[in-house]
C-alpha cells in the first residue's frame, strides 16, 4: 500500500501520525516542518510524491494558529509537489465553536477555516466528532465525518456497568449523542439542565432523569477548562449517583482543567488521543483511548475507494 500512498505530519500530533501509519504497515514519510528565524513556517516535502495519494496528519489543538498554518502550508507544497490527492486529516477540527453567528459582529471563523482549506489545495478532509455537525456543510470538497463512541463503547463495555448504569448529557445540546451512547450501551439516560455564565463557566441547575443509585458517564466532544463536566459531576452528586466517569472526545484540558478535574467528583475522564497529552497533563484520573485504528481504517478505506459507512457500526 505504501508505495501507492504517502502519510504525512506536522508537529501537531507526530505520535497519533505514526500509530496510524504502524496500523496501515508503514512508516510517515519524511518532511521538514521547522521555522525561519523570523518565526514563519517552514515546510519542504522530502520524498516524491508526484501521482500518489497523500494524507496529511494534523489536529489544529493549540497552539492552534501555529498548527493550521503548518497545516495549510503542508497542503500547499504537496499540491505543488503535484500529488494526486491529498486528504486533510485533522482529528480535532479547532476553531470549531465558532460555527454561527451568536451575537452581533461577530466572525464564523469555521467557514473561514473550511475555505482556507480549500483554497489550499485540499481534495478531501477527514475529521472526528466535530463540535457542530453543520460544519460539513461548509466544505465543497468531501469530508468524512468519523464518531469516537465505538471507542468509548469499546472501554465501557469492560468496565460492566451495564446493569447500573445511565448516560448523561451535560446539556441540552449533547442528548443526541448521549441517546447514541445509551442505546449502544442499554443504558438510561439523563440530561443535565444547566445556564452558561460565560465562555468559560456554566452552573448546572437540575438533573432531568433518574440518576439516584446509578453509575453515571458524562459524555461529551470537548473538554477544554472543564467547567461543564465538573459542574454537571457536582449535580449529579447531588442527586444521588454512584461513581461518576467522563467520555469526551478531545481533551484540550486547557488552564488548570487537569488539577480542577483531580479535585472533582468525576472518578475517571476518559478522552482520545486526537490531540496531545502533555506530560505536564497526564493524571491518575486520566485514561486515554486511541483513535489510531479508527482513523488508520478510514485512510485505507478512503483509499481504496471503499465506503466507510461500516465504521459507524458496532
Amino acid at each position: 500500500m505504501f508505495n501507492r500512498i504517502s502519510i504525512f505530519t506536522g508537529n501537531a500530533h507526530p505520535k497519533l501520525a505514526k500509530d496510524i501509519a504502524k496500523y496501515l504497515g508503514g512508516k510517515v514519510s519524511p518532511a521538514l516542518v521547522s521555522r525561519f528565524s523570523d518565526g514563519e513556517v517552514r515546510v519542504k516535502i522530502e520524498e516524491n510524491v508526484r501521482g500518489k495519494d497523500v494524507f496529511v496528519v494534523q489536529p489544529t489543538s493549540p497552539p492552534v494558529n501555529e498548527n493550521l498554518m503548518e497545516l495549510l502550508i503542508m497542503i500547499d507544497a504537496l499540491k505543488r509537489a503535484s500529488a494526486r490527492r491529498i486528504t486533510a486529516v485533522i482529528p480535532y477540527f479547532g476553531y470549531a465553536r465558532q460555527d454561527r453567528k451568536d451575537q452581533p459582529r461577530v466572525p464564523i471563523t469555521a467557514k473561514l477555516v473550511a475555505n482556507l482549506l480549500t483554497v489550499a489545495g485540499a481534495d478531501r478532509v477527514l475529521t472526528l466528532d466535530l463540535h457542530a455537525g453543520q460544519i460539513q456543510g461548509f466544505f465543497d470538497i468531501p469530508l468524512d465525518h468519523l464518531y469516537a463512541i465505538n471507542v468509548f463503547v469499546e472501554y465501557f463495555s469492560k468496565k460492566k456497568l451495564k446493569n447500573n448504569l445511565v448516560i448523561v448529557s451535560p446539556d441540552v445540546g449533547g442528548i443526541k449523542m448521549a441517546r447514541a451512547y445509551a442505546k449502544r450501551l442499554s443504558a438510561g439516560l439523563a440530561i443535565v439542565d444547566k445556564r452558561r455564565n460565560s465562555p468559560d463557566s456554566t452552573s448546572a441547575i437540575h438533573i432531568l432523569g433518574e440518576v439516584e443509585g446509578k453509575n453515571c458517564v458524562l459524555v461529551d466532544d470537548i473538554i477544554a477548562t472543564g467547567s461543564s463536566l465538573i459542574e454537571a459531576a457536582k449535580a449529579l452528586k447531588r442527586s444521588g449517583s454512584k461513581d461518576i466517569y467522563a467520555a469526551v472526545t478531545h481533551g484540550i484540558l486547557s488552564k488548570d482543567a487537569v488539577k480542577r478535574i483531580e479535585n472533582s467528583d468525576i472518578r475517571q475522564l476518559v478522552i482520545t488521543d486526537s490531540v496531545p497529552l502533555p506530560p505536564e497533563k497526564k493524571s491518575p484520573k486520566i485514561k486515554v483511548v486511541s483513535v489510531a485504528s479508527l482513523l488508520g481504517e478510514a485512510i485505507k478505506r478512503i483509499h481504496e475507494e471503499r465506503s466507510i459507512s461500516i465504521l459507524f457500526e458496532f
